[in-house]
């Protein structure tokens, strides 16, 4: 649809461009508290999440939490989880968002296995539901209103 771009802006979506990773991941650039960082879109994923070796690049304060993590090819993994942070992508924000913390290192062998570079965390369905997410997969824009 030609005309998608010009009717989301009308309704006030903001156009956040995306790159197709080598493994067919949506790479988006976002900020966590005035600092960017590299991540996946990932609408099967429930919660936005940050790996621990970045918790103090992003400058979070994060706490135990008695959930345990689940993806792809690894399951029950320990958490933790930093409230109220400030996120950024592209012209969107939101100023009250929760981060889950765990392990993303099985994530990140997998990207460099296949050439692909690490990122820093994963942009989920919490942020995409927020956000009224559109995804135009042809045009390679996530749409946030």
């Amino acid at each position: 649809m030609k005309n998608l771009p010009d009717i989301l802006k009308k309704e006030n979506y903001k156009k956040i461009k995306f790159k197709v990773s080598k493994t067919q991941h949506l790479l988006l650039k976002a900020s966590i508290n005035g600092v960017k960082g590299n991540f996946i879109s990932d609408t099967g994923a429930s919660n936005s999440c940050v790996g621990f070796e970045s918790v103090a690049l992003f400058q979070l304060h994060a706490t135990k939490s008695k959930t345990k993590a689940a993806g792809a090819g690894a399951t029950g993994m320990l958490t933790q989880i930093a409230i109220g942070n400030k996120l950024q992508l592209g012209r969107w924000k939101i100023n009250d968002c929760d981060v889950v913390i765990f392990d993303l290192s099985h994530v990140n062998k997998a990207l460099i296995q296949h050439k692909s570079k690490p990122v820093h965390g994963i942009i989920g369905a919490d942020i995409l539901l927020k956000g009224k997410g559109i995804i135009d997969y042809y045009n390679h824009c996530l749409y946030l209103k």
